[in-house]
């Protein structure tokens, strides 16, 4: 199980990502250009302590981002708000990458058609969308759930100090 982010606009959404995925032991691929500089304060304001702990691999372009092997060894499920089936009615599998688009545009329609899935959150009529990390916790979440994907608790011994 990976998550992606397509040429995100804002450093917190990157930090907030590299945060969740070092908490739930879950790679991090970036497929830029990103919408501001990768050394960005903002990014570890948000990420913490936490970025250097996340498995992230940088993309320069979508196509490196498509063709890496590690990509390719599952299916790519686009998260978005055009898709028609919802995330909760989904079987996921240990090989997926769950992509998030940009925050001020999503995807191009070019990589909507190349998704194996698109999927979304059901949400309150009149509600556009939610956070981009925050629907990608949502539905790695799920995913990490159903593949038995979760990391193992922390013990006694790893939380004392």
């Amino acid at each position: 199980m990976r998550l992606a982010l397509y040429a995100p606009d804002m450093p917190q959404t990157l930090g907030a990502a590299q945060r969740l995925c070092a908490c739930l032991d879950v790679p991090l691929d970036v497929i830029e250009p990103c919408g501001f500089p990768f050394d960005d304060r903002r990014i570890r304001r948000v990420a913490l302590d936490y970025g250097p702990a996340a498995d992230l691999r940088r993309h320069a372009d979508l196509e490196r981002f498509m063709t890496h092997p590690d990509r390719r060894a599952g299916r790519l499920i686009l998260l978005t708000t055009k898709a028609s089936g919802a995330y909760c009615d989904f079987a996921f599998g240990a090989g997926d990458t769950l992509l998030l688009g940009r925050e001020s545009a999503g995807v191009p329609d070019a990589l909507h058609a190349r998704a194996d899935a698109r999927l979304r959150i059901p949400m309150r009529a009149g509600m556009r969308s939610l956070n981009i990390v925050s629907a990608g916790a949502m539905v790695l979440g799920e995913a990490l759930r159903q593949i038995g994907g979760f990391p193992a608790p922390a013990t006694s011994e790893d939380t004392s100090q």
